[in-house]
């Protein structure tokens, strides 16, 4: 999980792109990084937030009409400095890159670009093989001859039909124009929005979610399609491809459940009232399930809309008996269990005076590991809570995302192999209450402008929308996950 913005025809493209990251940083702590043209490149990537990565000094100067920039999560690599984003080919053309999402056959990518093409890696982030595979194919396809779109979208087709995995991507050509371009079923979100400058110039801009435009003044223009390609002049021209067949529309679930603001929206879907329906849905299940409470309390903050909405359906008092220290970064996302164990009494405090005799319903958005769940239970029980019931926003967590979300090796999650009451068990809670699959899928679809054929649900179900996740990618993501522990143990 990234987070990326790509912007053309702005008046200040650093301090633009670095408003927008701001707007994005939830999806992604550990490294951020801009780059801009001007008659060549300026980038600057580092270890850390946005606010420390940038400073006046730093980006003093920079100027151009192009930039990118991106914030990082890592799950392909240990996550150092050479892996932050954006990356820079210097032929042909001259190309600056930024992507989210996973490449599910980056090592077999890379022993072939390393072998085969002799062309090596600087890093172990994926973004760079499909930069790499990218250039290469712009190399080919142009003959040493000049850009053209025609060249372009033929770049973009072998990507397709080389990179397996999910990814949204986002750069610039120099000189040429600003692309971006979604994998062939539409797994990774992205969005492509317009403003007019004062002096009637228009501005194009490229995001991972919608908030990140509308925070900058933009309007939302369209949504682009799974295999579609988009490509702007520096005229303002906008073109736009389907250049892969649309196998099926598959968009990531877990964007709704954890990932995204509420305040976006994924392909016309209100993230937002996707989480109430998930509340409503859990509500009904607790009901089914006989499970009383005398009040809920949501986990801060993915899980705020959905226990909002789950307690007015119970008629129970919503109370915000967790506070969160804004300071301290999403557990989640954090590289290790041992940071997260370490951050979660630091980032969550229980306002006692709430939850002191009472039958609590705690809502959190998943239950992945237990390490942050186990955790908060045990402070709202040490705060004299008599009963503490966790309901999950979604199902149980069974298989590992090859996708571009780090959900663990198979052994770490803590449903699988475990029923229900063995999970609560080992959390310590009186009771856990999981969504269902199919209200998940329904909370997300029911209100689509263009429903999706699916969603992608692999991490829930174990079907991989590519049809290519065989035994051996699975063994081999959870060996660079685990090899990536290691190193940053």
């Amino acid at each position: 999980m990234c987070g990326f913005l790509g912007i053309i025809g702005t008046e200040d493209p650093v301090r633009e792109v670095h408003d927008g990251l701001l707007a994005i940083q939830h999806r992604g702590q550990d490294a951020a990084g801009i780059v801009t043209w001007n008659g060549r490149f300026h980038l600057r990537k580092a270890m850390g937030l946005v606010r420390d990565v940038f400073t006046p000094e730093t980006m003093a100067g920079v100027g151009g009409e192009y930039a990118i920039g991106h914030v990082r999560y890592p799950t392909v690599g240990a996550g150092g400095v050479e892996d932050a984003q954006p990356f820079v080919a210097t032929h042909p053309f001259g190309i600056a890159m930024a992507h989210n999402g996973n490449v599910a056959n980056y090592a077999d990518l890379k022993h072939h670009l390393q072998e085969r093409v002799r062309r090596q890696l600087l890093s172990s982030c994926d973004v760079e093989v499909i930069l790499s595979v990218f250039a290469d194919a712009l190399a080919r396809q142009s003959a040493g001859g000049a850009f053209s779109t025609e060249v372009y979208w033929a770049a973009v087709a072998e990507v397709f039909a080389q990179v397996k995995g999910a990814y949204s991507v986002v750069g610039f050509i120099a000189g040429e124009g600003l692309f971006a371009f979604r994998d062939p079923y539409g797994i990774k979100p992205i969005c492509f929005g317009r403003r007019v400058r004062p002096d009637g110039r228009t501005v194009y801009a490229v995001a991972s979610e919608s908030v990140v435009l509308e925070t900058l003044g933009y309007e939302i223009e369209h949504r682009p399609r799974a295999g579609e390609a988009v490509f702007v002049r520096p005229d303002g021209e906008v073109l736009i491809e389907q250049v892969a067949p649309v196998a099926t529309f598959r968009p990531c679930i877990f964007e709704h459940v954890y990932f995204a603001r509420p305040d976006s929206t994924l392909d016309g879907v209100s993230v937002y009232r996707a989480r109430e329906r998930m509340g409503r849905a859990l509500a009904d299940k607790a009901r089914r399930l006989g499970i009383t409470a005398d009040i809920v309390v949501p986990v801060p903050e993915s899980s705020r809309s959905a226990a909002l909405e789950m307690a007015r359906a119970l008629e129970l008092p919503f109370r915000e008996a967790l506070v969160k220290n804004r300071y301290v970064g999403r557990t989640f996302i954090m590289p290790g269990d041992a940071a997260r164990r370490r951050s979660v009494r630091h980032k969550l405090n229980v306002i006692g005076s709430e939850v002191r005799g009472r039958a609590v319903l705690l809502v959190d958005d998943s239950i992945v590991r237990g390490t942050t769940a186990r955790q908060i239970i045990e402070m709202v029980r040490e705060a004299g809570a008599e009963r503490v019931i966790l309901a999950s926003t979604a199902p149980p967590l069974l298989h590992p995302c090859v996708y571009g979300i780090d959900m663990s090796t198979r052994k770490e999650f803590v449903a699988r192999g475990r029923t229900v009451e063995q999970v609560a068990e080992l959390l310590g809670a009186d009771a856990v209450i999981y969504q269902e699959l199919d209200e998940l899928v329904r909370s997300v679809r029911s209100e689509s402008p263009e429903p999706p054929d699916d969603t992608c649900h692999a991490c829930f179900s174990g079907l991989y929308p590519t049809g290519d996740i065989d035994e051996r990618e699975l063994l081999q993501v959870e060996e660079e996950r685990l090899t990536a522990k290691l190193d940053g143990a």
